[in-house]
């Protein structure tokens, strides 16, 4: 098979959020959609203290030579997928660097701490200039709302792998996700994530 155009290679792709949001479903999802173009991919994945509510990152690596450490270097992330916005900035003050690129889900998931009053998360128009500071491009987004819309705020992750595809950043198509979502997925569900996939890429396009 001959080799596909990266823009790195290795790309290394972060997805992050809270536990409970799907991210680990979508590095997989991606992952798979990568190994469909005969990419090698790697994935890594840490969580926090909590499993729901803490934080949970994946480490995803693609290249067309041999396959890659799990652990993306500090400083060297191509593109951060976030499904909550507080979450991009934590990820983006360690893997960040000048070239950086971000999509963002704008939707906070409070902490426990603000919850119950000890400590202030920070308002939308503050993390977005911290985005902007500390990236490239950014894209912001609610997701959260348009997957509410479908019926289940969890198909936001699909929204997320549909605004990358939308990018350009990755060789992920339409077709690839189709075929990955009807491996995973039960015959019921498969048309509600497709049709959540191109809601994330018409957020982008």
């Amino acid at each position: 098979m001959s080799k596909l155009p990266l823009k790195h290679d290795p790309y290394n792709l972060i997805i992050t959020g809270v536990g409970g949001q799907g991210n680990v479903l979508a590095s997989r999802m991606v992952g798979d959609m990568l190994s469909l173009q005969g990419l090698e991919v790697t994935i890594g994945e840490t969580f926090g203290a909590s499993q729901r509510g803490g934080s949970v990152m994946s480490h995803l690596r693609a290249s067309n030579g041999e396959s890659q450490s799990p652990q993306i270097p500090k400083g060297r992330a191509h593109m951060v997928i976030s499904l909550e916005p507080i979450e991009a900035v934590r990820v983006l003050r360690e893997y960040g660097n000048p070239d950086v690129k971000v999509i963002a889900n704008m939707r906070p998931v409070h902490p426990i701490g603000v919850i119950c009053g000890n400590q202030t998360y920070p308002d939308r128009d503050r993390i977005a200039q911290w985005l902007d500071d500390l990236s490239q491009d950014v894209w912001l987004m609610n997701t959260t709302q348009e997957a509410a819309r479908l019926g289940n705020p969890i198909y936001s992750n699909v929204i997320m792998v549909g605004a990358l595809s939308a990018t350009n950043e990755l060789p992920i198509t339409a077709a690839a996700f189709e075929t990955v979502i009807r491996q995973r997925m039960p015959e019921d569900k498969v048309g509600l994530n497709l049709e959540a996939f191109e809601i994330g890429r018409r957020m982008i396009a």
